[in-house]
């Protein structure tokens, strides 16, 4: 106590305090919610349970369409990390789904979903338990959910932690990536999963059919919105970064889909930000693909300690942004460690970036000095890029070699580097193109290129042409007249060693992530002192301190009866099995397939999936997707199976959706149920 006093007296910064020590058992309630209308949803809450457990906690929320209760074993050492320490973890499925009751909602992140969590809110800030202070953290739809909740305010809601999550959904999420038309794995999964009844009494009766098995696909809502506006805006934080007004605390890794909020997010937010960006893809950081991952549940406990329980843990007397700085690895797909160093920066923008122009150049090169004004033409290949993916498909992952996809880019790069080259930030291709079509996308790719001749892809993206003035009022492309096309790279860190090449590579194609445009065409990339560059975002060299973040450890609690079986594909997703080309037809074909099974007390869970992508060089308005999913459940006395066939196809002029769901039980057929639907090609 005097060293305290004299040390304050002195004018020093007080000395941090620790983070709550691990001192409680665990145990865990279920309970459920009251809402306004008399749906109940359900909650497992983790409490503390032994000394001092008569104490108020705060309470963090995880609120989640997954199934909480087919979701306890993967939870329990997460929630029990935070218990130990002196927190209420809640875990409550969004009505509809999971064990909670309702109607489905009948989309993502809904305004019945919000008003809910409103409610939820209040409600655990009621209960004996509570101190009062609710934080929000979750790691996708759970990240999402925070920010959206951190938008409305809720009195009790102190803090969140938002890992692999986005301030655009438009742009960054599923159904249209960068602006363009995306058939994505999960969001045909998801459906499924939605039609299937609370674990574990599986009950199917006429109320089930009613609220679950009958509601519509939410991709029959998404599919309709293709252009930026008023559906995307009721949870764009983008348009109103002002609305959070409590600390928030985002989370983004290298090989994740979600990164670029974390510098628009520490730019904008005028809240409290902190935020870390490690190597990782669509994990958390204790559970990292690839490697180095740390603690973080210990950084975790030391944000909500200072929001929650008034302790000052040091954490906002470090610099706001903790980056971990990529040095060069090899192609994948696949990376078990991704070198590189942890590195503190104060904020962003970071002010020490500077940027530097490359231009392309007539024979392929690319540097400094602009050339004299030419053009480059590409013929469109609507089948190129699948050796350019990732595993899941989008912009995110352990990218393969690309040259195979270089084969059909035009491509520019520099001589090799003579001394090492550093960038972080969102890259961009300032592109003046040109298309003798109406419509078409252009996608730029930044590579290294090593002294062997691989290519290891550092960021993309992708731009939809008829965006190129606002994605919310899409224009045709005037054919043959050239326009200025800015293409933002996704967020990225990375260190060029000396002797390898700058390499800037730019398509119309990016199948079968993006679905091909419709038209046969050719385009041309126009070079000169007003024609296209690369500007990179080049930090010079600093000394700057570095996180002192500790090792993953042990997990501090586990579930009996929960089980993992078939742990299925690194990212719980298809993932590429095989590739089909003819050459002499031109046609191509994609398969990516996922098994994966689950052990509970009540039985077991098998998950299969396999989607089929194909497309034709010469027929590009002719594309598909057909997605094939089975969930299995044995049950003691009798075996469930849900199974949903979906097919998306277009032509010139539509894209075409069918879906047929089935319900089977001891392998008759109990129910089934089929949509179809056609909705206009806009601009995509």
């Amino acid at each position: 106590m005097f060293f305290a006093a004299a040390f304050a007296a002195a004018g020093a910064p007080r000395p941090a305090e620790e983070p709550s020590p691990a001192r409680f058992e665990i145990r865990m309630e279920e309970a459920a919610i009251p809402m306004p209308d008399g749906v109940r949803l359900a909650a497992d809450v983790w409490r503390p349970k032994g000394p001092g457990d008569g104490e108020r906690f705060p309470v963090l929320l995880e609120y989640l369409p997954y199934r909480k209760n087919e979701s306890r074993g993967d939870r329990a050492a997460f929630y029990a990390y935070f218990v130990r320490r002196g927190y209420v973890v809640a875990r409550v499925d969004i009505r509809g789904t999971g064990a909670s009751e309702g109607t489905l909602i009948p989309y993502e992140y809904s305004e019945i979903e919000q008003r809910d969590g409103e409610d939820v809110i209040a409600w655990l800030a009621r209960q004996k338990f509570s101190n009062g202070n609710v934080g929000m953290f979750g790691i996708s739809w759970g990240g999402f959910n925070s920010i959206h909740m951190a938008m409305r305010n809720p009195p009790a809601l102190k803090a969140i932690i938002a890992v692999d999550a986005t301030d655009d959904l438009y742009q960054d999420d599923v159904h249209f990536m960068d602006g363009m038309m995306h058939v994505d794995s999960w969001e045909m999964s998801q459906d499924l999963a939605n039609a299937m009844p609370a674990a574990p009494d599986y009950r199917i009766d006429e109320s089930y059919f009613r609220q679950r098995f009958d509601q519509p696909p939410w991709m029959l809502v998404y599919k309709h919105q293709q252009r930026d506006g008023p559906f995307w805006d009721r949870t764009a934080l983008k348009t109103r970064y002002e609305s959070i007004r409590i600390p928030t605390f985002v989370v983004g890794g290298w090989y994740d889909g979600y990164r670029d909020s974390v510098p628009r997010m520490l730019e904008h937010v005028k809240a409290p930000v902190k935020a870390i960006v490690g190597a990782w893809n669509h994990t958390y950081p204790d559970e990292p693909y690839p490697k180095p991952g740390f603690d973080w549940k210990r950084e975790a406990v030391r944000w909500f300690d200072q929001w929650l329980k008034g302790r000052d843990t040091g954490i906002l007397r470090e610099p706001r942004l903790a980056v971990y700085v990529r040095d060069w690895h090899p192609p994948g797909p696949f990376l078990e460690f991704a070198p590189g160093h942890w590195r503190y920066e104060d904020g962003w923008p970071i002010a020490r970036i500077r940027e530097r122009a490359l231009f392309p150049q007539p024979d392929g090169s690319l540097s400094g000095e602009a050339p004299p004004a030419s053009g480059a033409e590409l013929r469109y290949v609507p089948t190129t890029g699948v050796e350019a993916g990732g595993p899941v498909m989008w912009f995110g992952d352990v990218a393969p070699d690309q040259r195979p996809t270089d084969a059909f880019s035009l491509v520019y790069e520099t001589p090799p580097l003579e001394e090492a080259l550093e960038i972080l930030g969102l890259p961009r291709a300032m592109l003046r193109v040109s298309a003798d079509a109406p419509h078409a996308d252009w996608f730029a790719r930044l590579n290294d290129v090593a002294p062997d001749g691989t290519v290891t892809l550092v960021a993309n993206a992708g731009q939809n042409g008829a965006h190129r003035e606002s994605a919310r009022d899409p224009k045709a492309i005037e054919p043959g007249k050239p326009f200025p096309l800015e293409i933002e790279l996704h967020f990225t860190s990375w260190v060029f060693p000396k002797g390898h090449r700058v390499r800037l590579s730019v398509s119309n194609a990016q199948w079968p992530m993006i679905w091909p445009t419709r038209y046969a065409m050719t385009t041309t990339l126009h070079m000169g002192a007003e024609g296209s560059r690369l500007v990179l975002p080049v930090v010079p060299r600093a000394e700057r301190p570095a996180p002192a973040y500790l090792p993953i450890g042990p997990p501090e609690n586990s579930l009996p009866g929960f089980e993992p079986i078939d742990t299925g594909t690194p990212s719980g997703y298809g993932e590429i099995e095989s590739v089909e080309r003819n050459p002499r037809t031109g046609k191509a074909k994609v398969v990516a397939t996922s098994t994966s099974a689950e052990r509970f007390p009540w039985g077991e869970q098998r998950r299969t999936e396999s989607i089929t992508h194909e497309a034709e060089d010469g027929k590009p308005e002719s594309a598909s997707v057909r997605g094939e999913y089975a969930t299995e459940v044995k049950l003691p006395d009798r075996t469930l199976r849900w199974e949903c066939t979906v097919l998306v196809r277009s032509d010139r002029d539509n894209f075409y959706y069918e879906n047929s769901r089935r319900l089977l039980k001891d392998g008759v057929l109990v129910r089934e149920k089929s949509w179809k639907d056609t909705f206009p090609r806009d601009f995509q």
